[in-house]
């Protein structure tokens, strides 16, 4: 089967949005914890701007799957992060670094009401770099297959 062309202009759009999301969260992280918990705007915005960063990020990666084929795409985002490593798009330590993060993906989404403000204040103190480093790879490997 005929690899299919890479939607680089969705990516793109995708990549943008991420980095969008990102800089909203930024702001935020600036804030003390008090200032954060003070306000439910706070944490809802962050929680909408988490969420739509990580849909984008399984988006771009189920994308990339798709088109460069020979990789069974499950339905557990889980998978697409495997996935991502196995063709080579990836490395292990973002493979590694995605796992977790489809799994919160799905808290997001599915257990949404289970989610605390003080587990967001912590996601953007010390994880956004991990979204950081999948813009990163991602760049790579378009790069690296024009």
């Amino acid at each position: 089967m005929a690899r299919l062309p890479l939607n680089r202009e969705m990516i793109e759009n995708r990549l943008t949005n991420i980095r969008n999301n990102l800089i909203e969260m930024n702001k935020f992280a600036r804030l003390s914890k008090d200032e954060f918990l003070s306000d439910v705007r706070n944490w809802a915005a962050c929680e909408t701007f988490l969420r739509h960063a990580l849909e984008d990020m399984f988006d771009i990666a189920r994308h990339i799957l798709a088109r460069i084929g020979g990789f069974e795409l499950g339905f557990e985002y889980k998978s697409i992060a495997k996935g991502l490593e196995v063709k080579g798009v990836v490395s292990q330590k973002m493979a590694e670094k995605l796992i977790p993060i489809a799994g919160y993906r799905n808290r997001l989404v599915h257990f949404y009401h289970e989610i605390t403000p003080e587990e967001l204040y912590e996601i953007i103190q010390s994880n956004l770099q991990d979204i950081e480093e999948f813009i990163t790879e991602i760049e790579g490997f378009l790069k690296a297959n024009r």
